[in-house]
């Protein structure tokens, strides 16, 4: 029975066969695997030597670092001895370090190694309550995870362990998940073990993978997202195998050939990207049976709606050209799962098209994550959605268009704000997620929009900027976007081109590219952004219309601080950052 996070360790050990590699991560340019039996092992150690510590139930134990089987280990080890684990992003800011670990009270914080450990060093003489801080790699300065681990193994606490884990309940705090925010202090959500393991249950059906599969993982397991999904993985005894790094996914996935692979659509658009500027320096008949692969596979309809001339000839591009597509992504790839932001419908057909179907879904921190996702049912899948709603979860769309949610997943509240709670969840105990949204008469949810990013123009007309900002990207041309226009005569934008795609182009009109600064300012790129854009526009009421923009020279990024660390615009530091190009727009 599995009813505590915990559980799906003797869960996977009972039900599956022995294995090497349920969980590996990369270390000095070799994959170290580890087995059940060695992740359950270490994870007991880890409890031993917390027991030993003085962490009691409801203690609150962090972890900054990306993702690797040590991160695993010490989630287990927190959780079954009733303490409470606060996973923080390693790329947020120092005014945010500072205040999550104040705000939240952790005694003990876990690094990935040195580097992480120089962004924290000069707070932690100001944080009193901060006890003790491990590394899972060497850094000299600190100790090593190590030390607990075999502390707790020459020490052991069986007794006292088992005792721990009957007293923790499936209703209570498992975890406190700070969530970046666009705006003020990160909030602290609240999610009991239930609140998790609902959701696990409710999507593992959908995954279709079994114990012989494996997943590569690459999202930070901070993100209540990523780590749902390798509870899932858990809960169906499939092998994870953790990336390097970005730079290195490509190869990691090319090593690992894996069955699964989740991810949020920056990534699948730049592997897209990627096809797309090889399939350009093709020649001759394979640059024509390129075209006409990508053509076919922007008309894909899931179920078989393109008729037997169509079919045929998919399936003769599947041969010469997307077999190739399948091929770079390890060539076992059943299917990739996408959320966290909103993903490009011609993105989701080209894909299925190419025997790559990719699932499109939808949630927030604060339920756990999931409310609805896309599927591989008959009729489960519909480009430009987000799917049905998963088991046991309800949704209403309020009179502003809000989407509200109940169900098993809906966290207990904001961490030490009870206002912030009682405004987030109603009387009636519908969470109000600020995104707006329709359900379509098939049971797929759409999301339109965000409540609070909705303004109006000075002619009185509400524009929502995210639906704008979603249709522009589906441009190759078009990397990120930000619609401007409250309280002004007409709506104008900030653009992030693609850059990488910006070059191709430039190399196919003889344009020379010296930096992405000075290509901006060529008049033969704006004339074509303008194009993009004047195209782009007629799918839009003449007030929803671009009417202006501008060319912004560089990639907006959770380093350079215009994207939250799961990837959201801030829109409030935009507009101050650029606030001069803001205002020109509006002469």
């Amino acid at each position: 029975m599995v009813s505590r996070i915990f559980d799906l360790l003797p869960y996977y050990q009972s039900k599956f066969k022995p294995k090497a590699d349920a969980l590996a991560g990369k270390v000095n340019g070799e994959w170290v695997k580890y087995s059940i039996a060695q992740y359950r092992e270490a994870a007991d150690a880890i409890s031993c030597a917390l027991i030993g510590l003085g962490i009691k139930p409801g203690d609150k134990v962090a972890t900054i670092a990306v993702s690797m089987p040590e991160w695993n280990f010490v989630d287990m080890a927190i959780l079954q001895i009733g303490a409470i684990h606060v996973p923080i992003y390693p790329t947020i800011s120092e005014s945010d370090y500072r205040y999550i670990l104040e705000h939240s009270g952790v005694r003990l914080v876990f690094i990935s190694g040195c580097d992480m450990y120089r962004k924290i060093r000069n707070l932690l003489p100001d944080l009193p309550n901060v006890e003790a801080v491990y590394t899972f790699r060497d850094c000299e300065e600190i100790k090593h995870l190590n030390e607990l681990i075999n502390h707790g193994k020459a020490n052991g606490c069986a007794a006292e362990l088992e005792k721990r884990m009957a007293g923790v309940k499936p209703s209570d705090v498992a975890t406190l998940i700070y969530t970046s925010g666009t705006t003020g202090n990160p909030k602290g959500v609240m999610l009991t073990h239930n609140n998790l393991l609902s959701n696990v249950l409710a999507v593992q059906y959908i995954f279709p993978v079994d114990e012989t599969s494996r997943a590569v993982s690459y999202l930070p397991l901070c993100h209540v997202y990523e780590r749902m999904n390798i509870y899932t993985y858990h809960y169906l005894g499939v092998s994870v195998y953790y990336a390097e790094n970005m730079g290195t996914i490509a190869d990691n996935i090319r090593e690992v050939s894996p069955e699964i692979l989740t991810t949020v659509p920056r990534l699948l658009e730049k592997v897209y990207d990627k096809i797309m500027a090889k399939g350009a320096k093709l020649k001759g008949f394979k640059r024509k049976m390129f075209d006409r692969a990508v053509a076919l596979g922007m008309e894909y309809d899931p179920y078989n709606g393109n008729g037997l001339w169509f079919r045929l000839q998919l399936t003769i591009m599947n041969r010469l050209v997307f077999s190739k597509w399948r091929e770079a992504l390890g060539g076992r790839m059943r299917v990739i799962v996408s959320g966290g932001a909103a993903l490009q419908p011609r993105l989701v057909r080209v894909f299925a098209a190419a025997g790559i179907p990719v699932l499109e879904g939808y949630g927030l921190t604060e339920t756990s994550p999931v409310i609805a996702v896309n599927t591989l049912e008959p009729g489960g899948m519909m480009p430009g959605t987000v799917g049905k709603l998963i088991r046991d979860v309800q949704v209403n769309i309020s009179a502003e268009g809000e989407i509200l949610v109940k169900g098993p997943n809906v966290m207990v509240g904001y961490y030490q704000a009870p206002e912030l709670t009682a405004a987030a969840i109603d009387s009636d105990g519908w969470f109000h997620t600020g995104d707006k949204g329709v359900l379509e008469p098939t049971g797929h949810l759409r999301i339109t929009g965000r409540i609070k990013e909705i303004f109006k123009s000075s002619m009185g007309k509400y524009i929502s900027p995210a639906l704008i900002e979603n249709k522009f990207k589906e441009s190759p041309f078009i990397d990120g976007i930000i619609v401007l226009g409250e309280n002004q005569k007409f709506a104008a934008a900030l653009i992030v081109p693609d850059f990488e795609h910006l070059r191709t182009w430039c190399r196919q009109q003889g344009i020379k590219y010296t930096s992405d600064t000075e290509v901006i300012q060529l008049a033969e790129v704006r004339k074509r952004i303008k194009q993009e854009v004047d195209q782009l526009n007629k799918q839009f009421g003449d007030y929803e219309q671009i009417k202006k923009f501008d060319l912004i020279d560089h990639e907006w990024s959770v380093q350079t601080g215009e994207l939250t660390a799961n990837l959201k615009l801030k829109r409030s530091f935009i507009t101050e950052k650029y606030a001069s190009k803001i205002e020109e727009l509006f002469v």
